[in-house]
């Protein structure tokens, strides 16, 4: 599995922010009146596994680099936290700048307008 690297200590790959996340593509893309409990479940294990600045960075790539590959609707992705009761602190948008993700960002919306 490849991993992005985003400092010396990052611990988690893209394939597993994917997994997570796979589960909320049919609710981020309007299909879906609501994100099953799959979706729930994956941010959940995805705010888990992402305790570290570091982490959290690696995770936003990934997130950033999925925006391309699935028609988002930003409004329903920024819906995700507060249906989920989790918010993984990572802005689904791409214009977003990893860099300046903390952990201390989880208390930010998850959507930005592109």
């Amino acid at each position: 599995m490849a991993m992005i690297s985003v400092g010396a200590y990052a611990s988690i790959c893209c394939m597993t922010v994917i997994s997570d996340l796979a589960p909320c593509a049919g609710f981020v893309s309007g299909t879906a009146a609501q994100p099953p409990k799959a979706c729930c479940d994956g941010i959940g294990s995805l705010n888990a596994a992402t305790n570290t600045k570091t982490d959290r960075q690696a995770a936003c790539k990934c997130v950033k680099s999925l925006i391309g590959c699935t028609p988002i609707n930003y409004t329903r992705a920024g819906e995700l936290p507060k249906r989920c009761g989790v918010n993984i602190g990572i802005p689904i948008s791409p214009s977003v700048d990893c860099s300046n993700i903390s952990r201390a960002t989880s208390n930010l919306p998850m959507t930005s307008p592109p």
